[in-house]
């Protein structure tokens, strides 16, 4: 039954574009996307003109010229003799490598040190402090440098472990920190070893399955399950398992001294540590105090009540309170990991060879296409930095708050 309030349903026409709300404001929309446009689109054809005018092109050739340098870390093969397209492809994995190591790092680093400062015991609480007030108030640049510094100025070189008169020895005959970077053993992957790494990821996501549906019996029945030792027993058992049954198919690389260098092995040198360590403290700090106003944010009558259930402290922070303080976590910590990636292109300082450093340095200085490697550099800083905001925001939104 229509009644006098109900709004009257006639055909659409063109004046309802600006006169019906329901409409007007996606007109506006529309007109400031082209306004938009036709703006972007005017500059483009500027650049462009005043470039042809200046006697200068965009090209993108120089990708395919020999690269004619060195890169001292390298995830991929690479020579002097490989392109530029291919210097560049091992600055991204670089720059991608010391990201993704920085954002775990500080992201654990961060939690433990936030939950600390909140702990009751005084000494506890106030190193952290200390902690955060000094690593986040000096510029991440100065401790990038002073661990650079240290570790080649306090480690021994390679040649101090050789001979009967050595001063250094390796630790447990496997690991060497030297001047130059750590020497630890590399896998061999033989026959089998895929099937091997395969069941040890399907452990990792039964872990997580295991997990949550003990959190989730908890919450419905109140039935405590262990956590501890099914966690590691999940992830352990299977993949030992198989291990032997696939006839050991991971071996051990491990680094020897021959000649003035250690050979064989994994060597993660120190532009490399300097920069995960140096990012790593220093987001770490400000992770912290993210994670300390989360669980402050929380209320206390939460706490009580699941100690009033028989929960230990640990369960109460890690089922009740971190849950909960994790929807004013995130946010902040989505800027804190494009900081990382952000900040990670100071590797040039210590001569890491990074997206920046390749691409934005020494490929930019020998072919002069300063434009193109910087729209390059740009695009680059760009999809990543959108591409962890997409991530973490999917997992924001499946941890807020439900409305009903």
């Amino acid at each position: 039954m229509t009644t006098m309030s109900d709004p009257q349903q006639g055909s659409f026409r063109l004046s309802m574009l600006l006169n019906d709300t329901r409409y007007r404001s996606y007109t506006f929309q529309f007109i400031a996307l082209i306004l938009l446009i036709a703006l972007m689109s005017f500059l483009g054809i500027n650049l462009v003109r005043n470039l042809a005018e200046a006697g200068l092109n965009i090209s993108y050739g120089f990708l395919n010229v020999p690269a004619g340098y060195d890169i001292n870390q390298s995830l991929i093969d690479y020579n002097s003799q490989s392109s530029n397209l291919r210097a560049a492809m091992v600055g991204i994995i670089n720059t991608l490598l010391v990201a993704f190591l920085a954002c775990v790092t500080a992201t654990i680093l961060g939690v433990i040190a936030g939950v600390a400062r909140l702990s009751k015991n005084w000494l506890v609480s106030k190193l952290m402090s200390v902690y955060v007030e000094i690593f986040r108030n000096i510029p991440v640049l100065i401790w990038i440098l002073m661990i650079y510094t240290l570790m080649t100025a306090v480690l021994p070189a390679p040649n101090k472990f050789r001979g009967d008169n050595a001063t250094s020895s390796m630790l447990f005959d496997a690991f060497a920190f030297t001047n130059r970077g750590i020497y630890i053993p590399a896998p061999v992957w033989g026959p089998g070893s895929m099937i091997v790494v395969a069941t040890f990821v399907l452990s990792i996501i039964a872990a997580i399955i295991y997990r949550r549906y003990a959190v989730s019996l908890l919450f419905r029945t109140g039935k405590l399950l262990p956590m501890g030792w099914p966690t590691v027993a999940i992830l352990l058992v299977p993949t030992i398992v198989m291990f032997f049954i696939m006839g050991s198919p991971i071996a051990l690389d491990y680094p020897e001294l021959k000649g003035f260098n250690f050979r064989g092995g994994l060597q993660i040198g120190a532009p490399l540590i300097a920069l995960w360590l140096a990012l790593s403290v220093y987001t770490g700090a400000f992770i912290a105090e993210n994670v300390r106003a989360g669980i402050q944010a929380i209320s206390k009558g939460q706490t009580e009540a699941a100690s009033s259930l028989g929960l230990r402290p640990k369960r109460v922070m890690n089922l009740v309170v971190l849950p909960q303080a994790l929807r004013v976590i995130i946010p902040p910590l989505i800027s804190q990991y494009l900081n990382i990636t952000k900040n990670s292109s100071l590797a040039i300082a210590v001569g890491y060879a990074d997206i920046t450093a390749t691409l934005g340095g020494i490929t930019l200085n020998q072919t002069g296409r300063a434009i193109e490697c910087v729209l390059l550099l740009m695009l680059f800083y760009l999809t990543i930095s959108l591409s962890i905001s997409a991530i973490m925001n999917v997992y924001n939104n499946s941890v807020s708050l439900k409305e009903r």
